[in-house]
């Protein structure tokens, strides 16, 4: 059975997405590439359950009023991707993982290294957004 992971998209009123970079460190999965701020689902939680508790250890931030937004079945794992609108400048962040946050606007995503395969999962909801505004 595939492992199970929950990311969220916060995204402000720019439609920008904030992503973290991860640590440059060589034991790492994906090290020195952006991510969607997120984790690793433990037995017996909840997906929903999961990326609450992700967000006050990452990052300090009460993401209990998220919505779902998309499932996605990669080879190594089930990810479930949360949605939630966040208005505050990446500095003002407490940060416990990782180097750095930053607000990224789509066309910032070019050529950006994403872990995880979160560059399809930002392409997706790139293209969601363009399509329901117009």
């Amino acid at each position: 059975m595939k492992r199970s992971g929950a990311s969220i998209i916060f995204l402000n009123s720019r439609s920008e997405v904030l992503l973290f970079l991860r640590d440059d460190r060589p034991d790492i999965p994906y090290p020195d590439m952006w991510d969607l701020p997120g984790g690793h689902v433990e037995e017996n939680e909840t997906p929903e359950a999961c990326i609450v508790r992700e967000m006050q250890e990452e990052i300090e931030t009460d993401v209990s009023g998220c919505r779902p937004h998309a499932v996605y079945d990669f080879a190594d794992r089930i990810e479930h991707i949360f949605l939630m609108n966040l208005e505050v400048e990446a500095e003002a962040i407490t940060l416990h993982e990782g180097q750095r946050l930053g607000w990224f606007a789509e066309r910032d995503l070019e050529g950006l290294p994403l872990a995880y395969g979160f560059d399809l999962v930002l392409q997706d909801f790139f293209a969601a957004l363009r399509q329901n505004a117009g």
